[in-house]
């Protein structure tokens, strides 16, 4: 009899911790695009994906804080610089006023910081999204890729959670006058509508979703472009997450993206201002000491959020662009992929806080 060949791109020896670490991230490093019927299949190379519920998340970070730390039910209306400290002043929907050393904006696309800072306001692109999640009882059959669908001026996204739940997406063009629908059995009529010629098991997906989880918005973004020169940060005060970089759910990188700022922002503020007695300070060396903390903060994710955002963008276009402009799209991702993607990389190792 005789012996048996066998072909495989990628042959790793040894099943122990290394070996099977090693198979699993070569697994999940994958983006896969589908389209009338053609996959196109590309490395993630640094990034590998993870897909967590945002109200998990959420809970998770926010059980690990000291008890009062968090206000509730407190809206922020104004910020003003304080003209003897040049601390931040903030304003409060109640008539409140809080008095802070350092301000951190994360308070999402229509950030009140970010308005301070005069940032642009970000900019509501022709096209809405539908949010949600579908669980399978029993288990589902998907791996763990990022699988994006294009259709005629519709796209969709999944990614699976675990075993049981899947996350995914629908983006389409919309204008941006457009009623938004907050009933959710009428914005799953209306994707279901959207998704008719996209294979069964997408249409079976959104049919068994979980209909308290449906989402429908109009996307926003931060323009690139706006990013290069834009003043993040003054004084002692700066903005972070969707407040610093709102882009659109087509990378699925804005939740990740915010938790590497929170990371290179505590870093750089710690390595400025030593705690304990030593740490004592005048008000006007604090300013000086966190505006440095705050320019290399900035420094450190501007370009690493200007890819990103790029990217997001870029893809977002594809939804929105004939063929021939479609080709131009994905050269064009490349070639950003490829200049930016050596120069945007951070250590996010949150040991070294």
């Amino acid at each position: 009899m005789g012996s048996k060949e066998e072909h495989h791109d990628i042959v790793i020896v040894g099943g122990g911790i290394c070996g099977l670490a090693t198979a699993l991230a070569l697994h999940r490093i994958r983006d896969t695009w589908l389209h009338k019927n053609k996959m196109q299949v590309t490395s993630c190379r640094k990034e590998a994906l993870r897909c967590l519920k945002r109200s998990d998340l959420i809970e998770t970070l926010a059980k690990n804080l000291p008890v009062g730390s968090i206000r509730f039910g407190c809206q922020i209306v104004a910020v003003e610089l304080d003209p003897l400290s040049s601390f931040p002043i903030l304003y409060a929907n109640d008539g409140a006023t809080i008095k802070a050393k350092v301000l951190i904006g994360c308070d999402g696309s229509n950030s009140v910081i970010a308005k301070s800072l005069e940032l642009q306001a970000p900019k509501v692109c022709p096209i809405s999204a539908v949010r949600g999640f579908t669980s399978y009882s029993y288990g589902h059959s998907f791996d763990s890729h990022f699988i994006r669908l294009r259709g005629d001026g519709v796209a969709f996204g999944r990614l699976p959670i675990d075993e049981k739940l899947v996350h995914w997406f629908v983006g389409r063009l919309c204008p941006q006058d457009s009623i938004v629908q907050k009933d959710p059995e009428l914005i799953k009529k209306v994707t279901l509508e959207m998704l008719k010629e996209f294979p069964p098991e997408v249409i079976e997906m959104v049919e068994h979703c979980d209909s308290s989880s449906l989402s429908l918005t109009h996307i926003r973004y931060r323009a690139p472009w706006h990013m290069f020169f834009a003043n993040f940060w003054q004084g002692t005060m700066t903005v972070a997450g969707d407040a610093l970089h709102v882009m659109g759910p087509f990378l699925g990188q804005g939740g990740s993206a915010g938790l590497e700022d929170a990371i290179v922002l505590a870093r750089c503020i710690a390595q400025e201002m030593p705690m304990g007695p030593e740490g004592a300070t005048s008000d006007r060396e604090m300013v000086k000491r966190i505006g440095i903390a705050l320019s290399k903060y900035v420094k450190e994710r501007r370009l690493r959020i200007i890819r990103l955002s790029t990217q997001s963008y870029l893809t977002g276009s594809v939804i929105t662009a004939s063929s021939w402009v479609r080709k131009l799209i994905c050269l064009a991702m490349l070639i950003v992929f490829l200049r930016c993607g050596s120069l945007s990389h951070s250590n996010y190792d949150c040991g070294s806080l």
